[in-house]
């Protein structure tokens, strides 16, 4: 890496965000708070009660609980947060090493179903860069995990890239797949706005599970016999895939830090991704931590606006 490396530096908001909304499994009402934090905080979630903070939760894959439909993480005392994966992924994918997260119910609302909204309020509030060198967890061996068909796997790659396959037998989703090499820019253009989905069929099973009270078709693209009953039809091209990796890119971002790695897919969720991680992580010869190269303070650090921040990315 050299010293013109871009994203050399930590990043965290410039300023507090604040956003409501409503848990998709949970069909709780939900308040939720970014705010800025400093260098090697990483993202935190600070869950509250009645105003006072009564859990502290590191997003990281040693905190995964569940992993049924959602990415859940939790304390050793039983307070757990779910559906974090689409507010991890706009983080994550827009570079942001800092936050606490404050939430006020078990669940990350579940907005439009994507990561768009949280992209756009990030953009609103701008991000700052602080004066402290980027950590990067970088890859040194394959690590592979292969589960009942699927597979999930994470090589050594000099940044951070995505290859994702899905195979349904629904003909309205059939065989998908999309590589990237990620970067805020195309995180922003090609993944934030897919949106999670689910078929009519499976409805009623998840209710009795206590799952999905909170789906409806503003913020779920639902499948029903051969069509999609969303009046406006699909946002992208193979948005089902797309929206998969988006969710890798939430489930990757429980590594604790960026990832300098090639991760493949094929048939893959929330469980295989945590999985994998765990795998890497399992083995201290799998991986290492490095610094991106310091760069000589001649300023302050800025904060900047989401358009110089995606033009300098890009």
């Amino acid at each position: 890496m050299s010293n013109r490396f871009i994203g050399a530096r930590q990043t965290t908001l410039a300023r507090e965000i604040l956003l409501t909304g409503t848990g998709v499994h949970s069909g709780a009402p939900v308040s939720l708070t970014l705010h800025p934090a400093e260098a090697d905080t990483g993202l935190r979630f600070l869950v509250t009660k009645r105003g006072r903070v009564v859990a502290e939760i590191p997003a990281n894959v040693a905190n995964v609980k569940n992993l049924t439909l959602c990415t859940v993480i939790g304390d050793d005392s039983g307070v757990t947060v779910g559906t974090v994966e689409h507010l991890l992924a706009a983080l994550r994918g827009l570079s942001i090493d800092n936050c606490y997260i404050e939430i006020d119910s078990k669940e990350v609302p579940i907005m439009d179903g994507s990561s768009a909204e949280f992209v756009e309020a990030i953009d609103r509030a701008g991000i700052r860069e602080l004066a402290e060198s980027r950590k990067y967890i970088k890859v040194l061996r394959p690590v592979r995990v292969e589960e009942g068909g699927c597979w999930g796997e994470i090589v050594p790659h000099s940044g951070f890239r995505l290859d994702v396959e899905i195979d349904f037998e629904s003909s309205i989703i059939g065989r998908q797949r999309i590589a990237f090499e990620m970067s805020p820019g195309v995180f922003r253009h090609e993944l934030s706005r897919a949106r999670t989905f689910g078929f009519m069929s499976d409805v009623e099973k998840l209710w009795k599970m206590g799952l999905a009270l909170g789906a409806d078709l503003t913020n779920t693209v639902a499948i029903g016999e051969g069509k999609i009953m969303n009046r406006e039809g699909l946002r992208y091209e193979q948005e089902f895939v797309r929206h998969k990796m988006l969710d890798a890119v939430g489930d990757l971002s429980l590594a604790g830090a960026p990832l300098l790695g090639a991760y493949s897919s094929y048939k893959g969720g929330h469980r295989l991704n945590s999985l994998v991680l765990q795998a890497l992580f399992a083995d201290a010869n799998n991986w290492t931590m490095v610094q991106a190269p310091k760069i000589r303070q001649t300023r302050a650090p800025i904060s900047v606006g989401a358009r110089p921040a995606v033009a300098a990315a890009e």
